[in-house]
Order: C-alpha cells, then structure tokens, then sequence
C-alpha cells in the first residue's frame, strides 16, 4: 500500500511539474503557483476526472482533477476521437451545445466547441445561457449526434462541468460513457489539445449560433402539455405564485413558459432574480434544501402566495412549497412532490379518457413506493430504473422501439421529473408549468395541495422516505467508500428488532437474494448499490454519489398511521446508523490486515 501510494505521489508530482514548465493561461497559471501543500498538490494531480452519474464534475481549478480549460478541452477532444470512430455520416449530424451562468461556462462551452470544430465536427452552440432541459431538446430536434451541457447542477458554485447527451436526448449511459473515456484516454497530453480560432470556424461553417427559434418550439410543445387548460385559464389569474431561480438561469424561460399556460402572478425574489456564478444568498443552489428556499418563503407570507416553486441553476431540479390550509408554507420533498404529480397526470388522463391500456410511469429505485400504489390504482405498470435520469431515458426509448408501453410519467426522489417526453432529461421548467397547473385545479375545487397529500396516504398507507450522506474528500474518501461498498457485500445483515431484510438486492451483480437464500439475476444495467427491503416493506439502500465526494444512505417506510410511520423511521434510521458504523470499522480492519499481509 505505502509502495503504491509513493507511486501514485510521484506520478502526481510528475504531473504538478509538467503543468508548471508549461505556459498556462490565466487564471490557472496563477492559481497552481499558489499550491504550497504537497496533499493539495497530490488531490489535483492524482488521477483525471471521471465521469460520474452527473457527467464529467469537479471542482473550478489548475490540475487534472479539476474542471478548467486543458481538462475541458481534453474531454471535447475525446467526444471529437469518439463521434469520428461511428463514422463520417454520424459525426456530421454534429453536436448542440449549451451552458448555464456558473463561472467560465460560456469560456468552457465556447473552448468545447471549437476544439470539436478542429476535429471536423460541426457544433450548434446556444447563443446565450439557456436550461438543460432545452440542451435535450434541441439534440433531437435538430438530430444531432450528441449534445454537451456546460453546468454542475445544483452544486456549490466552486464546481462546473459537463454534462454529456446522446442522440436520444438523454445523457449517456454508462456504456457509452466508459467507451468515451477510453477516448478520452487516447487524449495523452490535455496540455497540447488544440483548438480552432472561433472567426475559422464559423467561416468554415463548423459553428453556427442558435437560439430563440428552437426556444420558440420548446415553448409550443409546453403549450400541448396542458391536461386541464380550462382550470389553468380560469384560475391562471387567482393562483399566487413565488419563483426563484437561485441565481440560475431560469429566470426568463420559466416565466415565459408560466404566462404562456395563463399563469399571471408570479413574483419575484429580487435577491434571487439575476444569474450569478457565485449564489451569494445560499451555500448551494439546489431547491431541495429549505435553508435555499428560505427568502422565498419570506417574498410567499408578504404576498400571501399559494405555490413557492425554485429551480436550480441548470433548471433540471424543481423544488416546491405549498401555502397549507392553515396558512403555514410546507416545503414538499422530492418523493411527495412526485407522489401528487403523477396522481394530477392520471387522475386527469381518467378524467378526459386519455389514459391508455398500456400505460406506463417509470421511477428510480430508491423513489418511494407511494407512486406504485396510486399507479396501481389507475391501472398504470410501475418501472424502476437504476438512479440517475438518463436510466429513465432510456427506458422512454425502450417503450418507443418495442411499442409495448406508453411513457406517462417520470420522476426521482431528487427532484427530478418529466410528463413531456420530448425531453429526455429532467425538465424544471415542465415542472413549474404542471405545479401551477395542478395547484390550480385544486384550488378550483377548495384544496390545498397538502390536503391533496394527506388524501393520498389515506387511501394508500402514510410513506416516509429521507436520505442523509456521508462526506469524504479527495483520494482517500475515494478509497474509503470502495472498501466500505465491498465490506457491505460481505457483512452480514442484521435482524434490526426481527424485521430482518427479506430481499437483498446487489445492482453491481446484477442479484437479488432472498432470506431463504435463493438469488436471481436482475435484469438491468449494474451500477454500485446495495437495497435492503425489509420483512415488513420498509427499505435501505446504500450508494457511493456519482457527483460529489459522499456516500448516501436512503431510506424509505411506510405505515397505516403517521405516527406509526415516523416511529418505524426513527427507529429503522437509528439502527441502520448504528450497523453503518460496524461496517465502517470492519472496512477499516481489513484494510490493515491487507496491509500487514503485504
């Protein structure tokens, strides 16, 4: 182990020295002259970022582990070998291009461009910030071979990235991503990767500059969404809404998308309102969280609004809180959120007798079970996918080519969901639009929305779901959720209180193990999870984040009661909690005993 670490410095160091001899442009020159810590000097330089179930994410800096012009242009360069190994005909179909306002993503996005414009690929690059979501669009409306997003999402604003699409409009899936790393790695030196001069390439007609039109398109295909667009003009009017963009970049199109559905009183959050890189009001701009919620609440109780809906800075994640029938704001979690969004589709597809036999609404595995049950209710087939979006995606592509199930809906616990799938990724501006639709046709009928709720766990049992993460940074938390994932494979699962798992499901082999000791395969793509569904229903699933440096735990019960539901919670929580930390240190033990054995 001291051996391969003392390897792995000096390659490091090998690398830190090359980029020093080298004339860095600015601000990355500067900043890597600052590095002093030898340990800071090893996590930028010890290994190339990977691509993770968020795309190709990392923090803004010098070094090969970091997110800037050389490790930007490294990765375009793979996308470029990539597109040209399917061939001529497939790389002219091209690559649209977008980006948000986090810092250096216009730079990053204009840099990706023209380096796949030098490889003879022509690029369709947004001529302003635009949402991710019109990135999907814009990929199959234009049949392009690929699309590329310049964002980091909901994190905080010292990370960019990129986000990689395929042909289908949803992000590429693990097999693509590895055959693109392979291209990446061909890349040997990210220092000498070229780019063309942007003048050349828009003579040469590798560039062309897009926008209002395509937005144009995106806003009409919102318009046929509309399930109950007499309720939406009727009380378009009277419901009171509060958006924030958080600093993002779906100021204007959710607003344009909101007028157009007849959606008139929608406040600003002045604070929020204008795109800026650095989220000066939150410590991260993601709608999930209440504490980045929190001065649009304050704007909701000023203007006594109904809805508060949030976007993250990409517009893909939609948080919401509702005005409750006691005057109060409730700030939905992703899962309810998902939970009254797919009982509005169907209920209203019942309602106008469009919902179809085959119907179906499509979930990640660590989504409630909720949404199960009200499809169960309306004759809809539930199907689970692997977590992240573009899993959900491909599934909506399966349904098309076998032409066996028709997409309705779907949703993940982070806030994520699409009803249109003329976008294949999570769409937060197809979020707000059907929030506010929903909440009007509630409205019309005297409901809030968290009476809606609680109508749902009447009917089908009260669900509590929560996740908490564990943080480890750098090489070493790297290292350390490996081993914790492979001691989970091999420690035994407990009793917790005789409600011991009944199903043990390892998506990494494809398995499913009863308690009987029976295993099947699952037929899915593997990915690194462990799900325990207990005795009695109740779940735990255990999973290194594909985006940030943390391990994530997830839970998810469910009672005839709300009390008893939070009790089994607590208690389902406080000893999981308790067992992690066996496996912890039985991870932590066989670490050493591996070392000694060297």
């Amino acid at each position: 182990m001291q051996a391969s670490y003392e390897a792995t410095s000096a390659i490091a160091r090998g690398r830190y020295e090359r980029w020093m001899r080298f004339d860095l442009m600015e601000p990355w020159k500067h900043e890597l002259q600052q590095v002093k810590d030898p340990k800071e000097m090893e996590d930028r330089f010890y290994r190339h970022l990977e691509y993770g179930t968020g795309g190709l994410r990392g923090e803004i800096g010098a070094g090969i582990n970091r997110i800037n012009t050389y490790t930007i242009r490294r990765a375009a360069m793979g996308l470029a070998l990539y597109l040209r190994r399917k061939g001529l005909a497939y790389m002219k179909k091209g690559v649209v291009i977008s980006y948000d306002n986090r810092m250096f993503s216009a730079h990053f996005a204009e840099e990706t461009a023209l380096v796949l414009a030098r490889g003879g690929i022509p690029v369709y690059l947004f001529d302003r910030m635009r949402p991710t979501p019109m990135l999907s669009f814009a990929v199959r409306e234009l049949k392009a071979a690929a699309g590329v997003a310049v964002t980091a999402s909901h994190n905080p604003a010292e990370y960019n990235g990129l986000k990689i699409f395929g042909e289908n409009g949803g992000q590429i899936t693990p097999k693509i991503a590895a055959a693109l790393m392979r291209s990446m790695e061909r890349v040997n030196d990210e220092l000498l990767v070229e780019a063309m001069r942007l003048q050349q390439a828009m003579r040469k007609g590798y560039l062309t500059y897009i926008g209002d039109d395509l937005e144009e398109s995106y806003y009409r295909r919102l318009e046929e969404l509309v399930l109950d667009a007499e309720s939406a003009r009727r009380m378009g009017e009277v419901l009171s809404v509060v958006y924030t963009p958080l600093h993002g970049c779906g100021g204007i199109p959710v607003r344009e998308a909101l007028g157009r559905a007849g959606f008139t009183h929608v406040y600003k959050v002045e604070a929020q309102e204008k795109p800026d890189p650095y989220f000066p009001t939150v410590d991260a701009p993601n709608p999930e969280e209440e504490e980045a919620m929190s001065l649009a609440t304050d704007t909701a109780k000023q203007v006594h609004a109904d809805l508060i809906l949030g976007t993250d800075p990409d517009v893909d994640r939609t948080g919401v809180a509702v005005r409750t029938h006691n005057g109060s704001y409730l700030q939905l979690s992703g899962n309810q959120l998902g939970a009254l969004l797919l009982d509005y589709v169907l209920m209203q597809r019942h309602r106008h007798n469009s919902l179809p036999e085959n119907g179906a609404w499509i979930k990640s595995i660590v989504t409630s079970d909720l949404g199960r049950r009200i499809a169960d209710e309306y004759g809809v087939e539930t199907v689970e996918t692997l977590i992240g979006f573009k899993y959900i995606a491909e599934k909506i592509a399966d349904f098309e080519q076998q032409g066996t199930r028709t997409f309705l809906f779907g949703c993940e616990e982070s806030h994520g969901y699409l009803a249109g799938d003329f976008v294949r990724d999570r769409d937060g501006i197809q979020t707000c639009q059907l929030v506010c639709e929903m909440a009007a046709y509630h409205k019309s009928l005297g409901r809030t929305l968290d009476e809606v709720l609680e109508q749902l766990y009447a009917r089908h049992g009260y669900h509590r779901e929560s996740q908490f993460s564990y943080v480890w940074k750098g090489r070493e938390g790297a290292s350390r959720m490996k081993r914790i994932m492979r001691q989970l494979r091999k420690q035994p699962v407990p009793d917790w209180r005789h409600n011991g798992a009944a199903k043990v499901y390892d998506y990494l082999s494809s398995t499913v193990t009863y308690a009987d000791g029976r295993s099947e395969a699952l037929h899915m793509l593997r990915a690194d999870v462990m799900k325990y569904v207990l005795q009695d229903g109740s779940w735990v699933a255990v999973r290194p984040s594909g985006t940030e440096p943390k391990l994530k735990v997830y839970f998810g019960v469910s009672g005839k009661t709300r009390e008893s539901c939070e009790r089994k919670h607590q208690s389902l929580c406080q000893q999981v909690e308790l067992w992690l930390e066996q496996v912890f240190e039985e991870a932590k033990h066989q670490r050493k005993r591996r070392k000694n054995q060297r």
